[in-house]
């Protein structure tokens, strides 16, 4: 591998962990400057800037306004569903996020308070964020939209003061009515919010039937004519910014927990280090703020560095055609795209052929990131052929926040190798271990652990459970944060993200990923996702079992196209892997923010009971599953 920036920095974090954090802490604007870089006898594992005193929408807003950013755009909102655009620059968003904190205020939140926030992708969202942050209050964002069971179950771990909602989001075509998902999920909790502050949408309205419930813009509006705009508070670096539920939890959801120093630390770092931007570049995450792409590279990340951050309410496709992306690349000059490869898989599916690309000036961007669910080489070689600039693939999760393993396009590109993420960033030590804790050779699978203590910006507990925290993610490998996913490194460094550990499969005493499954799949010319999960066998143990999405316009026969992909799986993994059994399908049930349902999947294969995910985009999906298999 040839010596580069990226190189020299990963060596110098590596030699003096402490002295290159606190250099990179520089970077923020602090109200008292941290001594201590880390102090390991506090929390589970340790707490980075334990003396450190700031506050992040001081950092977001403030010090661009007052150091000569004031009239850039810090916010564009683009809406396709509802053909409306707005603009903020760093000077009318502090004034909106000042307002409604003295709003917060005058309903008689603190600091340490929670606020629950469930709402769609409009301004209000990214306000409402942005004004806890200002005060001290804990946010706690629900994706919009959200079942009432699962909300209820977030509301009573968080034990909000306020709930900040809306009347509605909105679907291409369908109009998503918040208030009776809302007044269910407050019948079914045992906590009961003190204030209700409901934003009316022209859309659709919703009626204010209880005492506790208030009309947002009455409450904005008359702080405006007071001229009411809260000040930053002071916050120890250690105090929490927010609580962040991870996905499809059944029961008691797991709140990820992020502070406030350390995770302004890593993010402003990842701004310019990995995504390459500076500021007043403009930066699109094609997410939502309910997920922690939303809340780390919608909100907090580019702000913090001061980009333009872009706020897109619409979907890949159908709002109105595949080529909405492009278009909203050339109208704001969107120089960073970062989105999900299922959002790209989906867009190809539509126009293989790339013709909408071809409609738009897309000389602006710089770069497509993905992350998010795993990004197969087919999918990328596609994107990199339409754009004709870098398409790179890294990997990170809700538990981190930032980037665990990627390529860092600000420190220079490493050589791609197509099927990994790349390489570990500093602050990662990532390690592959086998079941009894040992490093395995190069090459081999194992388990993929970082070692502790992890790096700023992760998350340093659970919310109010430590002792879920340890059980979760410390206790089956000591001394290491266990992500849950399986792969492998090569000789240079290079990972491989090949499934979840629970979708490593067993066929006859062998383990086999199914992600490699996935990925010879992908390859077919006919095939615009996929889906590989392991089905209970009586005599193999399992067998994996593949569901595959057809590219628009595919007119050949389904039988044929199933036997070409059993052959390919054959010829590049092996008979071992006994893969016998393809099925076509419409579309894969997924996640909100565009993650497979694999072992839901699964569990519909073997016959098992399942509850249908409360992050489910449309649960009809499962039973069109369940049709092609004739259960």
């Amino acid at each position: 591998m040839v010596l580069n920036e990226y190189q020299e920095i990963y060596k110098a974090w590596q030699e003096n962990p402490e002295a290159f954090w606190q250099g990179v802490a520089a970077e923020i604007d602090w109200i008292v400057q941290p001594e201590t870089t880390f102090d390991q006898e506090m929390g589970v594992y340790g707490r980075w800037f334990p003396d450190g005193v700031c506050n992040t929408c001081y950092n977001c807003i403030d010090r661009h306004v007052d150091h000569g950013r004031a009239e850039q755009n810090a916010l564009i909102y683009d809406s396709p569903i509802t053909g409306k655009q707005q603009k903020y620059s760093f000077a009318e968003l502090k004034t909106e996020v000042a307002t409604l904190a003295a709003v917060l205020q005058d309903f008689g939140l603190e600091k340490g308070d929670r606020a629950l926030i469930y709402m769609p992708m409009i301004p209000e969202a990214v306000f409402a964020m942005l004004a806890c942050a200002r005060i001290g209050v804990i946010h706690s964002v629900v994706f919009g939209g959200f079942a009432s069971k699962e909300l209820a179950t977030r509301i009573d771990d968080s034990r909000p003061k306020i709930i900040l909602t809306a009347s509605c989001g909105l679907e291409p075509g369908k109009i998503i009515e918040y208030k009776p998902l809302l007044d269910d999920a407050v019948m079914l909790a045992e906590h009961k919010a003190e204030t209700i502050l409901i934003k009316q949408r022209e859309e659709q309205n919703c009626e204010l039937t209880k005492p506790n419930e208030y009309d947002w813009q009455h409450y904005i509006d008359n702080a405006k004519q007071e001229n009411k705009q809260a000040d930053c508070i002071a916050l120890a670096a250690t105090d929490p910014l927010y609580i962040l539920y991870t996905s499809g939890t059944t029961g008691v959801p797991k709140g990820v927990m992020r502070d406030n120093g350390g995770h302004m630390v890593a993010l402003k770092w990842t701004m310019s280090a990995i995504y390459g931007v500076e500021p007043g570049d403009v930066f699109w995450s094609a997410s939502d703020v309910g997920w922690i792409v939303g809340h780390s590279y919608i909100v907090y990340g580019p702000l913090l560095h001061g980009c333009t951050t872009v706020l897109f309410e619409g979907k890949p496709i159908g709002t109105p055609d595949s080529g909405v992306f492009w278009r909203v690349i050339e109208e704001h000059k969107v120089n960073i795209l970062f989105t999900a490869p299922t959002a790209i898989r989906a867009i190809r599916k539509e126009d293989p052929e790339g013709e909408h690309f071809k409609r738009y000036n897309l000389e602006d961007l710089r770069a497509l990131f993905l992350a998010g669910e795993r990004a197969d080489p087919d999918t990328i070689k596609w994107a990199e052929s339409c754009l004709n600039t870098p398409v790179i693939d890294h990997w990170w999760q809700t538990e981190t926040s930032w980037t665990i393993a990627g390529n860092p396009l600000g420190l220079g590109l490493l050589p791609v190798k197509y099927g990994s993420p790349t390489v570990a960033m500093p602050g990662f030590d990532i390690c592959i271990l086998d079941d009894n804790q040992k490093e395995v050779a190069d090459g081999d699978m194992g388990a993929i652990c970082i070692k502790l203590p992890l790096p700023p910006g992760c998350f340093p507990t659970l919310w109010r459970n430590d002792k879920r925290f340890k059980e979760s993610y410390l206790n089956d490998y000591p001394g290491y944060y266990m992500t849950a996913d399986a792969g492998y490194k090569d000789s240079e460094g290079y990972l491989y993200i090949m499934a979840r550990t629970d979708d490593i499969i067993n066929v006859a005493g062998h383990r086999l990923s199914t992600g490699g499954m996935e990925e010879v799949l992908a390859e077919h010319p006919d095939v615009a996702e996929c889906a590989v999960v392991g089905a209970a066998d009586p005599l193999k143990g399992q067998l994996p079992v593949g569901f595959l999405v057809l590219k628009a316009g595919v007119g050949r026969s389904h039988d044929l196209i199933k036997e070409e992909v059993i052959l390919r799986v054959r010829e590049k993994i092996g008979p071992v892997a006994a893969f016998k059994q393809a099925y076509i399908a419409q579309r894969l049930p997924k996640t909100r923010s565009g993650k497979i349902l694999r072992s839901t999947i699964r569990k519909i294969i073997d016959g098992e009971a399942y509850q249908v995910p409360a992050t489910i985009d449309d649960p009809d999906i499962l039973h069109e599953i369940a049709s092609i298999l004739g259960k």
